[in-house]
């Protein structure tokens, strides 16, 4: 009776000391979680504030010169898609998706809008049927994933759309990446632009992995790799004093 005894109370204490164990992880998990969820909004608004500087140039010198105006495209158009993505109705609880891509829809709608009224003639015609382009593609996106697919399929369908609009605009640095290694400078691609898209990247990959969303951590890994280039082509390039004087979305036509 008594190893009896001892052995039931053996069970009793293995089963709470495994269960504690597991409380403790669970716990440490959904710390790691919202570490994560709030680095990737963190880094995700430094990459938003980021052309404030530019735009600061635009309005004092009431001209866009040789700026481009098309990045800004691309970026709207993919916070969109990516704000579609994250809203409960494609994809359930994951809202972090849906308001930081707000945020950015926000900042890069009011970027166009600034380009616009300062652009000339010629290029403002342009930017204002690019902008018109981005609402008509978001609306047939909108329209297509609610008329013709269900749940989960709907989340397949946007989630690919979001993945192929984000590795367009990760890659969109190659040129950078290509003027770096040419002119063996690193005046055209600032740092800390570079350091935040890294780690905007980093975060939205382990936010991904902890959703087990390979249409979050797939092209933000892809973001990493390219970060992490483009920080080591900074590290081997860079001059003692020398300052990045053009902004990284300034045309270079």
């Amino acid at each position: 009776m008594e190893i009896s005894g001892a052995g039931g109370l053996f069970s009793t204490y293995s089963i709470c000391s495994n269960a504690a164990g597991i409380a403790v992880l669970n716990h440490a998990s959904d710390i790691i979680f919202w570490f994560w969820h709030i680095a990737g909004n963190l880094f995700a608004f430094v990459l938003f504030v980021s052309p404030i500087p530019t735009f600061r140039r635009i309005i004092r010198n009431k001209s866009t010169e040789q700026f481009s105006g098309l990045p800004y495209i691309y970026a709207l158009l993919n916070c969109l898609i990516c704000l579609w993505y994250g809203t409960p109705i494609v994809s359930p609880g994951i809202i972090l998706v849906f308001t930081v891509n707000s945020v950015g829809a926000v900042f890069q709608l009011a970027y166009i809008l600034i380009f616009i009224v300062y652009a000339e003639r010629t290029k403002k015609l342009k930017m204002l049927g690019l902008l018109f382009g981005v609402f008509t593609a978001f609306a047939a996106v909108f329209s297509i994933s609610i008329c013709l697919f269900q749940p989960p399929n709907r989340q397949t369908f946007v989630g690919y759309l979001s993945v192929i609009s984000l590795i367009s605009m990760f890659a969109s640095p190659l040129f950078i990446i290509n003027l770096v290694i040419r002119t063996r400078s690193v005046e055209y691609m600032p740092f800390y632009l570079s350091l935040a898209t890294f780690l905007m990247s980093l975060s939205f990959f382990a936010y991904g992995m902890f959703k087990k969303d390979p249409f979050i951590y797939v092209p933000n890994g892809i973001g990493g790799v390219l970060g992490i280039i483009q920080l080591v082509l900074y590290w081997r390039y860079s001059r003692p004093n020398e300052e990045p004087t053009r902004p990284l979305l300034e045309s270079n036509a």
